[in-house]
């Protein structure tokens, strides 16, 4: 007997009766690959030709959803809107997502069923090779491009390839149609109506941002600051409220008018000590509203650049290159604060088409 067969018969352990019987291993069998089981539409050319009606019907409808695609971004009102329970929905939004992203479920669906369906169904086995690929290489994959491209039956039901082009152009539509989305060409006379405009003009309360309360010039106290909007605000609703907002905030603040200068041409432009300026920072149009009592300063959390609101809100620091834009006040027969006209000057970061000569500098009067 030998040592392995006496260590067994000891029972030793569980590692050399292993060694003794290698069979214990593996004591299942390797099954092997599974009995290949045809497809129904490899055996039955009427569903082959159900699956690729499938295919192309998907395909097909593709140009149909970016046609409406198209019709939905011109002829829909960007006003208009739906309301589904307690949602408020853009219309236009809803349509034009509704209309792309289905479009390209068909088409991913489409594929998926080809390939399911339709392509040839065996295993393959594809071999690692060397980073560098000699001719016979190339060759190889040459034909085995050109064998893909037979399994793929676009060769021999030619819908489906056909169909598969004209649903991937047809998503060229919304794609282009978006560009127009990008904007119109930033002219002068466009820029004087859209950016450079606000919803400021002479006459209109300024009211609390929050609670859209008039302001009262006698309720104010020296040090405090407001933040507020134009009470013509609340009239807005969607894109077009958003862009108001974003150019028409404003901060409110007191000052004792013996510790601040005021231009002798922004003289009128004041209430007792009491200044608006625009909230947003003239670097890169971030809110402001870091106020310092005591040295009259307001600085952007962004990039620092900060502003003397006691001497026309010139920068004192930073990268910021304007001053802040002062909104001209006065009160109405209540008392309560309102502007005297819009801005004078645009509001918001720079930009090189602008003129930023009447932008008020150190020393104008």
């Amino acid at each position: 007997m030998t040592d392995l067969e006496r260590s067994a018969s000891a029972g030793d352990g569980h590692t050399d009766l292993a060694v003794a019987n290698p069979e214990s291993q593996y004591p299942v069998a390797d099954p092997g690959h599974p009995e290949h089981l045809p497809r129904l539409t490899d055996v039955d050319e009427a569903a082959a030709d159900r699956a690729t009606r499938q295919v192309a019907t998907m395909f097909a409808l593709v140009p149909v959803l970016a046609i409406g695609f198209a019709v939905a971004y011109f002829a829909v009102p960007k006003t208009a809107y739906v309301d589904f329970g307690f949602l408020h929905v853009d219309l236009q939004h809803l349509l034009l997502g509704t209309t792309a992203g289905l479009a390209l479920l068909l088409i991913g669906i489409g594929a998926v069923q080809w390939a399911r369906q339709l392509m040839d169904d065996h295993e393959m086995v594809d071999y690692r090779h060397s980073a560098t690929s000699d001719r016979d290489d190339r060759e190889y994959v040459v034909t085995e491009l050109q064998k893909g491209t037979e399994e793929s039956k676009i060769t021999r039901r030619k819908v489906l390839g056909r169909s598969l082009i004209g649903a991937l152009a047809a998503m060229g539509i919304p794609l282009i149609v978006s560009f127009a989305d990008l904007g119109p060409w930033p002219t002068k006379k466009r820029r004087a109506a859209t950016i450079e405009t606000t919803i400021w003009h002479e006459g209109v309360r300024l009211v609390n941002d929050v609670t859209y309360v008039p302001i009262k010039a006698s309720d104010l106290e020296i040090g405090q600051l407001v933040n507020g909007q134009p009470e013509n605000l609340k009239e807005l609703e969607g894109t077009e409220l958003q862009q108001a907002k974003a150019k028409s905030s404003i901060i409110i603040v007191r000052m004792d008018p013996r510790t601040i200068r005021i231009p002798a041409s922004r003289q009128e432009w004041q209430v007792g000590g009491i200044l608006c300026y625009s909230k947003i920072c003239t670097h890169v149009g971030c809110p402001i509203s870091l106020w310092e009592q005591q040295t009259h300063h307001l600085l952007c959390p962004c990039h620092q650049s900060t502003f003397d609101l006691g001497n026309s809100g010139l920068v004192i620091f930073g990268p910021a290159a304007r001053a802040l834009p002062q909104l001209p006040i006065t009160v109405d027969a209540e008392g309560y604060l309102v502007a005297r006209s819009g801005f004078t000057v645009p509001v918001g970061p720079s930009y090189f088409e602008r003129d930023s000569r009447d932008d008020f500098k150190e020393g104008d009067n």
